[in-house]
């Protein structure tokens, strides 16, 4: 069952994330510390998911903008918005990063922790799997 601290560390790391005080290898490690397995964004309800492994879950509202989703999933564009996330280019921001996946027509992203990846969806169930920098 899921306590308010681990509902607490969920909301700290997603407001972390869209103000730019937390980075995403410290967002999961908090969310692994506190005993998620993973999580995952739906652009469409704007609302992010966190699991424990027994299937308890907390949701939560993401930031809203005025973005629609691109109808074609540009797997090139996703690919290029998460290397810029990863690069930590000077420019990134959680909510620009979303910003560009939609227009790539994303729908909405899952992390695995134990799976050490993040998969992009598009509305027809295209993917595209983005292993986690350094994982096998």
């Amino acid at each position: 069952m899921m306590n308010s601290e681990q509902r607490g560390v969920a909301e700290k790391c997603l407001a972390g994330a869209e103000s730019g005080a937390m980075d995403f290898p410290s967002i999961v490690g908090a969310l692994i510390a506190a005993g998620f397995e993973s999580y995952e964004v739906d652009f469409r309800r704007e609302e992010a998911v966190y699991y424990l492994p027994s299937g308890d879950s907390v949701t939560l509202a993401i930031h809203r903008d005025a973005n629609g989703i691109a109808a074609t999933f540009d797997q090139d564009a996703i690919r290029a918005a998460i290397r810029e996330a990863q690069a930590n280019a000077p420019d990134y921001s959680y909510p620009g990063f979303c910003a560009k996946v939609k227009r790539a027509g994303c729908v909405g992203y899952i992390v695995s922790f134990p799976g050490r990846r993040a998969v992009y969806l598009g509305r027809t169930a295209e993917a595209h799997v983005e292993h986690f920098p350094g994982a096998d």
